[in-house]
């Protein structure tokens, strides 16, 4: 109740002030540097040492009009367009800009300047167009026009709401000849729209024509495929059929061959039993003959045999006493032979460890002596495939011997290699072994 009671007081000293939100209080004096700016509130203000000034921000709406503008291309136009602004109030920037700018002058005064910061933009904007740009596109102008202006009018603490385009016209009835124009093309472009609407319909309808035969075709290629496909895989089918078909005669032939193949084997086993028993009644029947032979032949031929046998020992007897004294003679011969054989071999023995001592006196002579007399033999030896040929055939260029002087040669030229084919295999060289005073030493 006090508080009430206060407040009533201070407002009756006129010192506690408010206001809508439609507008802004400033304060400013002492105590209030800088000044405090309230939109849509209330303040308490100390009389003779504060002041409170009152700023509109109500929306204003203008309408901008440019009277006979040049545009770009020289022709003057009219034109008429209709903006909304206001001063910001809850942006604390746009309002002290607001404030200073606008500060103690009326909605009227405001108005007036915004409306020509517009126009004057609004007509450097038609300067920049041509008439056909502005009156095709009015969007395009409204934008560029707002977005201009409001850069400026920013800076003034005041933000543009909307700009429209309402009215485009002039004086020389360029917007009508312009109209007249763009009739005349319509219809041109009617006439002409007609005439492609015609021929696209005939395109249409033989295109139309086109894809039915295009149609009839793919259908009558996809029958064939389909025919095509059927006759595959019937094919494939029968294929299959038939191989089944021949594996199953083939499997019953083999089954055939296979019981066959039994049937044979058991009549083998059959003819195998069947030799058994024969074989075993002739071994006895061979049995029965035996008995049979040893009852008719073997005791006679027994008697017979001890007959035989007595009468070979007395032979054997008389044959061993002859032997025996022929041996004697034979032996009392081999004693004679073996002295002979036993002087014989201690003259080669004699003969042998003369010829090492003549080796080891002559060494490389004794050596090369041995050779000599092996070199006839040799000699023998290479032209015996010679001897044995029945028939040669020698061809020549002429540059050398023919005939049995040509084989000789070939004889002779084996025989000169000797030498070195010994020294490779001895390290004895022939042409150089020196033998003075060498004795010949003979069996």
């Amino acid at each position: 109740m006090v508080c009430f009671l206060s407040l009533q007081h201070l407002r009756k000293k006129n010192m506690f002030y408010t206001c809508g939100p439609n507008e802004a209080m400033v304060v400013s004096g002492c105590l209030r540097s800088p000044p405090v700016m309230i939109a849509g509130g209330r303040v308490f203000v100390l009389p003779c040492f504060q002041k409170i000034q009152r700023i509109s921000l109500n929306i204003l709406t203008l309408s901008v009009k440019s009277e006979k503008v040049y545009t770009r291309r020289g022709v003057p136009i009219s034109v008429t367009g209709i903006a909304q602004m206001k001063i910001q109030g809850q942006n604390k920037e746009m309002l002290a800009a607001a404030c200073q700018m606008f500060m103690g002058k009326s909605e009227g005064e405001i108005a007036q300047i915004a409306l020509e910061t517009l126009e004057g933009h609004q007509r450097a904007i038609i300067a920049h167009l041509t008439v056909e740009e502005i009156y095709r596109d009015r969007k395009k102008f409204s934008e560029e026009v707002f977005k201009v202006a409001s850069s400026d009018l920013f800076n003034m603490g005041i933000s543009v709401v909307s700009y429209t385009l309402k009215d485009v016209h002039d004086d020389q009835d360029y917007l009508h000849s312009l109209g007249k124009s763009r009739t005349a093309q319509v219809q041109k472009d009617a006439r002409i729209g007609e005439a492609q609407f015609k021929r696209d319909a005939v395109i249409r309808e033989a295109h139309a024509k086109q894809e039915k035969i295009s149609a009839q075709h793919v259908n009558e290629i996809q029958m064939a495929m389909a025919q095509r496909d059927y006759e595959l895989k019937k094919a494939s089918y029968d294929i299959e059929v038939n191989t089944k078909k021949a594996e199953s005669e083939m499997a019953y032939q083999l089954q055939v061959a296979k019981t066959k193949q039994l049937i044979e084997e058991e009549k083998m086993q059959v003819q195998v039993v069947e030799r058994s028993q024969q074989i075993m009644l002739q071994q006895q029947e061979i049995t029965r003959k035996e008995k049979e032979l040893e009852a008719k032949v073997k005791k006679p031929a027994e008697a017979t045999r001890y007959q035989i046998e007595k009468l070979a020992e007395a032979q054997r007897a008389q044959l061993i006493m002859e032997a025996e004294a022929e041996a004697e003679s034979i032996r009392i011969k081999g004693d004679a032979e073996a002295f002979a054989v036993e002087a014989k071999g201690r003259a080669e023995a004699e003969q042998m460890a003369k010829k090492a001592e003549a080796f080891q006196q002559y060494k490389e002579g004794a050596m090369v002596d041995m050779l000599l007399e092996q070199l006839p033999l040799m000699a023998e030896e290479i032209s015996r495939p010679l001897a044995q040929a029945q028939k040669i055939t020698m061809i020549s260029s002429g540059g050398t011997e023919v005939g049995a002087a040509k084989l000789t040669g070939e004889v002779l030229d084996i025989m000169t290699r000797l030498p070195a084919t010994v020294e490779k295999l001895t390290g004895v060289n022939i042409s150089q072994v020196r033998q003075p005073n060498q004795r010949c030493v003979t069996a």
